[in-house]
Formats: C-alpha cells, structure tokens, sequence
C-alpha cells in the first residue's frame, strides 16, 4: 500500500500589517494582510491577494489568487471567491490567463456563504448571506438572492 502525500496548512511569504490576528489552522502564502485584520481558522487566503486593513474574515472562507479586498470589509462565514469560470467547459487546468480578477472596495460586508464570481464591487455594499454574485455591483446598496440583486 502507497503512502499519500500530506501537506500541513502553514503561513507561507505573507506580508502582514501591524495587530493581524490568525486562528490556525490557516492557509496563507505569497498574500498581504493589512493592519488590524482578523482571520478564522480553516480560511485559504492564496497567491497575490491583497487585504485591506481592518478587514475580518470569519472561518471557513477561500479566496482565491487575482482578489483585491479593500479597508474596513467584513467576509462572512464559508464565503467562496472564485477566478475560474470554465468558460471552455471545464478548469483552466493552471492557464492562468484564462483567470480573471476581483475586487472589493472599501465597508463592504459579504455575508456567510456567499459566492462571488470575477467582478468589482465599489464601496459600501452588503451582500447577504448566500448570495450568488454575477456581475459588477457599481451602486451602494443592499445586494441579496441569486443572482444578487439590489433590494429595494
């Protein structure tokens, strides 16, 4: 019988403001946390992402290379970015130019669960728990449902 490969979850080549605080076990390589930030346990925060400062990311959440999060946001429970959207049916099997970005601007609150595809947010914005994020959000507002739609 073969062994498998186990790999541990570690800190790997973060670039971390002053007073972050982690709860392991945590998964964060070749990424920057700005100041004052908090991130639960069993989070993945991958490859060039950048966190604003005073940003709080509860447990459970993956975040994905090409997403920029801003100042003073808060990333709920679960909540899924993903950079990939098998546009050719299927992964881009590591063709990372078939990746695209994110970027959330500053006092946005994502609620648990959420999932937000490659888009922007602007500043201001919640987005309730277990929204489904399709498409740039350019207004203020409260987003909800799938797709998120501004509430009225």
């Amino acid at each position: 019988m073969s062994r498998p490969i186990i790999f541990q979850s570690k800190t790997k080549n973060v670039s971390f403001g002053t007073n972050v605080k982690i709860v392991e076990p945590i998964n964060l390589y070749d990424c920057e946390i700005g100041d004052n930030c908090f991130i639960g346990p069993f989070t993945e925060i991958q490859k060039d992402v950048k966190i604003g400062s005073n940003t709080k990311i509860q447990s459970h959440t993956f975040v994905c290379e090409l997403v920029t999060i801003g100042n003073n946001c808060f990333i709920g429970h679960g909540v899924m970015f993903i950079n990939d959207l098998f546009e050719n049916g299927g992964p881009a099997n590591g063709d990372k130019s078939k990746w695209k970005s994110t970027t959330i601007g500053d006092n946005v609150s994502i609620g648990s669960n959420a999932t937000v595809l490659p888009i922007n947010i602007c500043n201001n914005v919640v987005i309730g728990a277990g929204a489904v994020v399709t498409k740039n959000i350019t207004q203020p507002g409260i987003y909800i449902g799938n797709p998120a739609r501004k509430k009225k």
